[in-house]
């Protein structure tokens, strides 16, 4: 079941509520990711356990979690980065043998799919996010995917503030009351009600952006064969939603001329995440600069460039243009 939350960063901290963890627990996750992934298991006591990410996706390397794992192992939370998938089946193979919970992060993967399988409804838990800055939005919000049905009925629960409402409400108690730990995990009617006109143009979003995309990547494919930048891939057999188009850059120096460039020329690209071992919460909980070094060289080269419905192919070809000019100067 997908229950309707305020946000991802809600649904990510239902999660971490559900894999009922205690202090000193850890959780296996990337550090190239938004703060509310290990905030959620922080919050419960749990500790991030840092692993490096895959050179082509920028995804959770599945190779590596294994050496990773140790007694105190609880879940593992692949994130879905720019809408691509994990390699999801090594990984709940890994889950499988180990005992683990694996909770997707696929805040920017609603309506991406490797297979036939929607990416957040491969692990026991997933988490959405509806945030302004996505592909289909209400401003703020975000769902939960229970899609191990032993979590469904304390989901409910924590979603209603750790009492048994929705048993109420379905005759199965005759008065609700507090029965467990929960918050106001539930969204507005108002948000529903937006979010939902988006939900009804689900594959016309997903077009639109797809045309983008591939615009940027045929445009810019001539720099790429020459090695003045690299382009996003798409993993075999996936269907992505197109929720981001990134290159990478030789050098941070380049990146950053770049970005410069582009601003000069009202074109507003930004890179993306610092990596959280390297924040100084990161270092707090013991990481230290250096220990992740796939994560901190392709953090440091890539630029996220303007993608969003209504970008057309004009505009899109004086951005083309523009990186063009700055990369053969």
């Amino acid at each position: 079941r997908a229950l309707f939350v305020t946000s991802c960063t809600s649904a990510l901290e239902m999660a971490a509520m559900l894999c009922e963890l205690q202090p000193g627990d850890e959780v296996i996750m990337p550090s190239y990711t938004f703060v509310s992934t290990a905030n959620a298991f922080v919050r419960e006591g749990a500790k991030p356990v840092f692993v490096d990410i895959r050179k082509d996706t920028m995804n959770l390397d599945e190779n590596l979690i294994e050496q990773a794992i140790t007694p105190r192992t609880k879940a593992i939370v692949p994130v879905h980065y720019a809408g691509m998938p994990c390699g999801m089946g090594r990984i709940m193979q890994i889950a499988d043998e180990h005992g683990l919970i694996v909770v997707e992060d696929a805040a920017q993967a609603v309506h991406s799919y490797t297979g036939e399988r929607a990416l957040g409804s491969i692990g026991h838990l997933g988490a959405y996010s509806f945030h302004e800055t996505k592909n289909y939005v209400c401003g703020e919000g975000g769902a939960l995917c229970v899609n191990d049905e032993r979590f469904l009925d304390r989901a409910e629960i924590i979603r209603e503030k750790g009492t048994n409402r929705k048993q109420f409400m379905r005759g199965v108690v005759d008065k609700y009351t507090w029965v467990d730990k929960g918050s106001s995990f539930i969204n507005s009617e108002m948000s529903a009600a937006f979010l939902h006109a988006q939900l009804e143009s689900l594959d016309l979003i997903r077009d639109v952006r797809g045309a983008c995309w591939h615009r940027y990547h045929d445009g810019l494919k001539p720099l790429s064969d020459h090695g003045l930048l690299t382009l996003p891939t798409i993993p075999a057999n996936c269907s992505p939603n197109y929720h981001m188009f990134q290159i990478l850059l030789p050098s941070e120096a380049k990146r950053n001329s770049l970005m410069e460039h582009l601003r000069e020329k009202q074109i507003h690209a930004v890179f993306h995440y610092i990596p959280l071992h390297t924040s100084p919460m990161g270092l707090k909980l013991g990481y230290e600069k250096g220990m992740l070094p796939v994560t901190e060289n392709l953090a440091s080269r890539v630029l996220r460039l303007p993608l969003y419905g209504d970008l057309n192919a004009i505009p899109q070809a004086r951005i083309i243009q523009s990186i063009t000019e700055f990369l053969l100067s």
